[in-house]
């Protein structure tokens, strides 16, 4: 009889175990997404609808300006404003809030002067809801839901409205937010179902064009047009135009679909994009195929994480990978280009949307592996800025340079592109656009390549030492190209010029520090202070921003044993209380700033003095205190998928140290098990032996079932499929 209830309990344990097994595979990986991690705290994220580097991110604003409102949407705030079709992903500037659409009835007509005096209403997080390519909530003064999806080019809304005598819905071309502002506006009543016009505008971006055709599910019974607040007839063009469509007794629970198509050339483009993407107003179907779309990319990686709680962060972070580059040209291959006039792509999409300061370290690694053939039309978006301008971007959005940060790091990007083998863009152009950007005298590159280094303006702002930092690197990357390309000269320059940085490093201090134009460092120096000859950081957290030679750097600081030490000192010397901290200097751990990008790096460096345990170490405890399953689950600005990219390398247990390699350094997954599902046909799996809260430290790696005795691994290795197997335990081994 024992034998007999031992083996009905048995039975039932298998059966529990394959229904969740079942469950498991059956569960969307979409429903692990929390698209409002970055909504609240400094991350700057939006929470609205959009689908992989489209062109539209619909979302909601809530009106008011701020640094916390960059991304139009606040989570700790009550109110909200309308649904614009333009943002950006965890930037530290404020632009774009194109074409603010707001449906109201007679319910309300509460106006503040903190919003411009734009309608609105009050919102609840417990009537809110969003997943990728949706989002809902209710507006509670005027009880009607707003639900939100979205195609490549087209925004789609739907308004459920109660019964009442008069419901409208506004749409304002004047509406604007933080660093944005409209230069010129156009409105043309088409009928009583179609308007189409454009929004020009200057902010972080110069000249900004956005052109639209909006189509309505059921047709308006009136509409009042203004512009600067006064009634005008259609067509109108001004600075501050809006429309408010009338209609007149909806019925209890009526549903109006409002379709927004955009083109960045003209309002052929737009027309188009509704055509194509959206040709009729079911938005029920264009929600499950924007689904369809985020679950498609989202299984490029299969992953088992520790617990519930990380796999939710691994996916939400995978999805904020995939919000930018963002799609510039429309069906005709049409797009603004860089030059301010109208330019064609012809064989590829042209993307921006460019934050290569922060984007080229992970997030166009991560692309390479995830998305090669994506990162084809990328480059060729960069050369075509190239061919507009003269130059490669620096940091470029909505067909414009806004020379935002410092470098030339398309560089990188492109020279990681031809080393791992990504075809389709013309090489010998590509160089030329590497070497031209290196050779520009704007940004100080031309004191740069007479002195060594960037020397201090005490004028300005002007970043120095960081400048001489970053250039150097991007030189080191134009030296390989060269050299692959036999082009032995021009690796001889800027491989000399690659070691710059030594310039301006000072033996006394064994910092990096800034340097007069007669050669002698500055006095007063102090390390850990933030100062205008650091980009967003300090001293202690440039140091490092040698990644094309930690063998030099390690060499110059004093040998293994002193890089261990500062290395040490890194991670534990933390801010006094009466430090002055900026608004970028987040996520610390001592002086590390995991909230910016030049620090993302560092905790790899103790692979190269043979002491991986304490990279272990440092990368689990930043894996599990700088990333939360909550609106405030970013520690920093999320930057264009930067943020999120180094989560998903390090969750997977690897990271590029060098960009540009295509060698990747190990640290100490958090994952049980992944899958890379390769866009060549092939898979890697990741398979981690008693892997958990404790085990943090590598214990040996095998792959394909030969053993790994060094602490990196190559991009082709993964390519070619496979299986690596890393074993974990609590110990580490420091031999």
């Amino acid at each position: 009889m024992l034998k007999v209830k031992t083996l009905l309990i048995l039975i039932v344990l298998i059966a529990i175990g394959c229904s969740k097994q079942e469950n498991k595979k059956q569960k969307k990986l979409t429903s692990y997404v929390n698209t409002f991690i970055g909504t609240d705290g400094p991350g700057n994220t939006y929470p609205g609808a959009t689908v992989p580097y489209g062109m539209v991110q619909l979302s909601p604003d809530i009106g008011i300006a701020g640094w916390d409102r960059i991304a139009g949407y606040f989570y700790p705030d009550s109110i909200i404003s309308g649904f614009s079709h333009t943002h950006l992903s965890g930037t530290g500037a404020g632009d774009l809030y194109d074409i603010l659409v707001m449906p109201t009835n007679s319910r309300s007509n509460k106006i503040i002067k903190e919003n411009s005096f734009k309608p609105f209403s009050n919102f609840s997080h417990d009537k809110e809801e969003a997943s990728p390519g949706y989002y809902a909530v209710d507006l509670l003064d005027y009880n009607i839901k707003a639900e939100l999806t979205a195609t490549d080019r087209t925004g789609i809304h739907r308004y459920t409205f109660p019964k009442d005598s008069l419901s409208q819905i506004h749409i304002d071309l004047g509406y604007a937010l933080n660093w944005d502002r409209p230069t010129d506006t156009y409105i043309n009543v088409v009928n009583k179902n179609t308007i189409e016009g454009y929004r020009k505008s200057t902010g972080w971006a110069r000249d900004q064009r956005i052109y639209f055709t909006i189509q309505l599910s059921k047709d308006f019974d009136s509409y009042h047009l203004y512009k600067n607040d006064t009634l005008v007839e259609s067509p109108t063009k001004g600075t501050n135009t809006k429309i408010v469509l009338n209609y007149k007794n909806l019925k209890e629970n009526e549903q109006i679909v409002l379709k927004t198509g955009l083109s960045t050339a003209n309002i052929e483009g737009a027309k188009k994009s509704i055509e194509l993407e959206a040709p009729n107003f079911n938005f029920d179907n264009y929600r499950k195929k924007a689904d369809d779309i985020w679950e498609k990319q989202l299984q490029k990686i299969e992953v088992t994480m520790l617990t519930e709680e990380q796999t939710h962060i691994f996916y939400s972070m995978l999805y904020q990978s995939m919000l930018a580059p963002t799609l510039l040209s429309d069906h005709n291959g049409n797009y603004k280009g860089a030059n301010d006039t109208i330019m064609k792509a012809s064989g590829f999409d042209r993307y921006d949307t460019f934050s290569l300061w922060d984007t080229y370290r992970a997030a166009h690694p991560l692309y390479t592996i995830l998305h090669p053939n994506r990162v084809t039309d990328f480059i060729k978006s960069m050369l075509a800025h190239y061919k507009e301008t003269g130059l490669l971007p620096v940091w470029s959005m909505q067909g414009n340079e806004t020379n935002m940060m410092i470098g030339y790091h398309a560089v990188p990007v492109i020279v990681d592109a031809y080393f791992k083998g990504i075809k389709g863009f013309d090489i010998n152009l590509a160089y030329e656009a590497c070497k031209t950007s290196a050779m520009d005298n704007a940004r100080e590159i031309d004191v740069y390549r007479e002195l060594g280094y960037v020397p201090v303006n005490e004028e300005s702002e002007n970043w120095s030492v960081s400048k001489t930092l970053e250039y150097a690197y991007d030189d080191w990357c134009i030296a390989q190209f060269a050299k692959d390309l036999n082009k032995n000269e021009d690796y001889e320059y800027f491989i000399k010029r690659s070691e710059y940085w030594r310039n301006v490093y000072d033996k006394s201090s064994s910092f990096m520090r800034p340097k007069l134009s007669n050669g002698r460092f500055i006095n007063d120096f102090i390390p850990k202070d933030y100062s205008p000859y650091f980009c967003e950081s300090n001293a202690w957290q440039y140091f490092w921003s040698v990644p094309h030679n930690i063998e030099g750097l390690i060499e110059i600081t004093g040998g293994n044993k002193r890089f261990e030490e500062k290395l040490d000192s890194m991670f534990t010397l933390n801010p006094l209380p009466t430090d002055k901290l900026p608004i970028f200097s987040t996520g610390m751990i001592g002086q590390y700033a995991h909230g910016n990008e030049p620090s993302h790096h560092v905790a790899y460096l103790y692979n190269y003095i043979d002491k991986p345990y304490k990279t272990q170490k440092i990368i689990r405890q930043i894996l599990e205190s700088q990333y939360q399953n909550s609106p405030d689950g970013h520690c920093g600005n999320e930057d264009c998928g930067q943020m999120s990219s180094w989560y998903i390398f390090s969750a997977l247990g690897f990271y590029p140290v060098n960009p540009a390699t295509g060698v990747y350094s190990f640290g100490s997954p958090i994952i049980e098990n992944a899958i890379l599902n390769l866009s060549n046909g092939k898979f890697f799996e990741i398979e981690v032996l008693n892997n958990s809260k404790e085990n943090i430290y590598i214990q040996s790696i095998t792959l394909n079932g030969q053993k790994l005795n060094k602490t990196t691994i190559n991009h082709s290795d993964i390519l070619k499929g496979g299986k690596l197997v890393i074993k974990m335990a609590d110990t580490p081994i420091k031999n």
